[in-house]
Formats: C-alpha cells, structure tokens, sequence
C-alpha cells in the first residue's frame, strides 16, 4: 500500500481528511503534527489521528526552530502585511511544510497532502515549500477535490464517520495557534460591518478588560534579536511564552483586517499576536536610534517586499534569502534594550538605550551648544534647492508659470 503523509492538525480539515484520503486513494495515511507553540491543542492529537484511521502519528517540537529561523529573521525585516498583518501563519507553512518533506524521506512516502482550502493562501505556501525541496513528491489537496463545500459539510462528514471535531455549527471558527499569534476566520466574521465577540479572544484580554495600571516590559536585543525579558536572558521559546502572557493580560496585539488573499479575494481575519506586536514595535525603537537616515528608509521598503515574500509562500527562493543577508548587515549595531509600555491595547516606547546609538544630545539640542554652526544651514539649503530655482526661472522665461 503506498504511503502519503499528511500535515495534521488534529481540527476539522484534516481529520475527515485522513478517511477521504483512505476511501479515495488507498492510501496508508501517515500523520504529522508540527509542535510550533499550539499548546494543549497537541494532548489528544496521537489519539485521535489513530482513531480517524492513520497507521501512525509524528508530533515533532519544532519551536525553537519556528522562532529563530522564521519569526526572528522576518522580525528582523520589519515585514508587515499591508501595514496590519504581521504574518503568524505565512511564517509557519514553509516549517511544516519542510517538515513534511522530511517525514515523506524517512517513511518512503510517494505523496503528501494537507488541508488547506482552494480560497486561500496556505495551498500556495505549502506546495511552493514542497516543491523547492522536493520536487519529486506528488501533492494531494482534497479541498480542491471532493464534494465537501463548507465547513458545516466537514461536520456532517465527520459525525457520519464517529469523528470527533473540535468545532461545531454554532462556532465554526477556522483557528491557527502558534508561538507568535492565534488566527480566526470565518462564521460572523465574514461579515466586516460585525465587530468581534469578546469572547473570541483565547490569547489577549479586549482591551476595556485590562488592567487599569500599565505594565512597563524591558526586552533586550542584541543585533536584532531579542535575547532578554525584564532583564533576564531567556531562551527564545521562554521568551515569546512570557511576553504572549504579559502583553496579552494587557490587551496588546488584537488585529483586525481585510487582507488581499495572494488568490485574489479579498478575506477578513482576526489575529490574536500579543507578543509579536510588542516585538515588532520594541525593535522599530531601537532601528530608530541605530540605524542611519538612508539605511533606515531603504529597510522600510525591502520590508514591504519581504512581508510579500513571506505572504506569499515563497519562503524559499533566491530573493528572501538575499534580503535576509541585506537585513542581516543592518542589524550588526541593532544593540540595546527598549522600555516598553503596555496598557489596555496600546503598546509605546518609554525609552531605548544602545551601545550604538547614533542619536547625539549636543547636536540635537534646542539649548545653547558649541559644536553646530547653524550658518552652515544657508548653503546647504541653497545647494540642495538649486534644481528647484533653476526650474522655477526656465519657467518664468519661457512663460509658462
């Protein structure tokens, strides 16, 4: 019997997925489960995966790896979807999706499958990974292939087949956890003229529920990697653990946003990235203080084009990897600690210090100082607007201003 494997996650999807696979293919459905911070989601999985019918299951820890080589080199970039989105799951795809790859060597499987939808982005990052490292396996997506229509559909499959399902009719939230945010699709959120529920919120407090005090967090970067939580070095799981918890009993990190799917719709999510957005924000600080004028703005615009990348499912291509290395030079004096503070949903500096700081106090003062001769400012202002004045007078002579 040929083998395939199967990325699972133990919700709706890929559960009925595991006894399509086997009444549709004959296949010897092998299950993997990628540990990437889902928490007690993982408990029953070995369980359950065995009694949808796979012959076996994998539950790989991959979440030091999720943090360091994924989430820390896109933190670093300063990668934001559309200004919004910072990018949980893209990030996460081309991992599991790797390792899928590495469970299909190991067990001689011929195919792998996952299950992700024919409207969405998730089939484009896991077909693209796979595809870069291993060519040679034949991909099966279901959702582009059976009858199944909606997620009320799923429910029906599975209860006619004793399969028990983590969601219901009355909530049928599509859900995504991992170390760096909690998404949700689908149901009452389709409609974007509906505010969330309050109790949709697994990972962060609404806002009007936190505390009445600020919390003030100091992280510690060192070349742009965070290394330190109120002055403790902690390792990069512990990290994201703790800050999820502070930042999100504060309120910090709810997103809402309709995105532009990368297959052309538009789509409407809720994203829960308490940790993430106190990350992203603490590191911004610092790239203020470290980073020159230039170096700085040009970095704005290669983030844009990275967060498309990793958006995109293109995790693997020549592109990300060059913009990595460019991302990777900036970051040498990106050094410091930044004075976070957190209170009901905001997030704003209250200080940064570095070793590199280019901000100097003697220049930048409004007091008296020895070292700036303002006259200096009159030539360079005539210099740098001389195009302006020699097309205003070719103007003025040839009568058209």
């Amino acid at each position: 019997m040929p083998k395939i494997v199967l990325a699972y996650s133990g919700g709706l999807d890929t559960s009925i997925i595991i006894p399509w696979l086997k009444e549709n293919y004959g296949y010897e459905v092998i299950a993997l489960a990628v540990d990437l911070g889902q928490g007690e989601e993982l408990a029953p999985l070995r369980e359950k995966a065995v009694q949808s019918g796979a012959s076996k299951i994998y539950i790989e820890d991959a979440r030091r790896e999720f943090v360091e080589e994924y989430i820390f080199p896109t933190l670093k970039s300063g990668a934001v979807y559309e200004g919004k989105y910072l990018l949980g799951t893209s990030m996460a795809r081309p991992l599991i999706a790797k390792k899928l790859v590495e469970t299909a060597q190991k067990e001689g499987a011929e195919a792998v499958a996952h299950g992700a939808t024919g409207k969405g982005n998730d089939q484009v990052r896991f077909e693209l990974a796979i595809k870069a490292l291993a060519p040679e396996l034949k991909i099966v997506a279901p959702w582009r292939e059976w009858d199944i229509r909606s997620r009320e559909d799923a429910v029906d499959y599975a209860h006619a087949r004793g399969i028990p399902v983590p969601v219901t009719k009355k909530r049928p939230y599509s859900m995504d956890r991992n170390l760096w945010h909690l998404s949700h699709e689908g149901a009452d959120l389709e409609d974007p003229r509906h505010e969330p529920a309050l109790d949709l919120y697994l990972l962060i407090n609404p806002p009007e529920k936190a505390p009445d005090r600020p919390t003030y967090v100091e992280l510690e970067f060192e070349r742009g990697v965070p290394v330190g939580l109120n002055g403790e070095a902690l390792d990069p799981v512990t990290l994201m653990e703790r800050l999820n918890a502070i930042a999100g009993e504060n309120g910090v990190g709810i997103v809402d946003m309709v995105e532009n799917r990368l297959v052309g719709m538009k789509s409407r999510g809720v994203y829960e990235t308490p940790a993430g957005a106190v990350l992203f924000n603490a590191h911004r600080e610092l790239e203020l203080l470290t980073l020159d004028r230039a170096t700085l703005h040009f970095k704005e615009l290669a983030a844009s084009r990275y967060a498309e990348l990793v958006y995109d499912g293109v995790w693997f291509a020549p592109l990300r990897e060059a913009l990595d290395a460019f991302v990777d030079h900036t970051q040498r004096t990106v050094t410091g600690t930044v004075l976070m503070k957190l209170y009901k949903g905001n997030c704003v500096p209250a200080g940064t210090k570095s070793p590199y700081s280019l901000y100097h106090q003697e220049l930048s003062t409004f007091s008296r100082d020895e070292i700036y001769n303002q006259r200096d400012a009159e030539g360079f202002i005539n210099l740098f607007g001389l195009p302006l004045k020699v097309r205003a007078l070719m103007e003025k002579k040839a009568g058209i201003r």
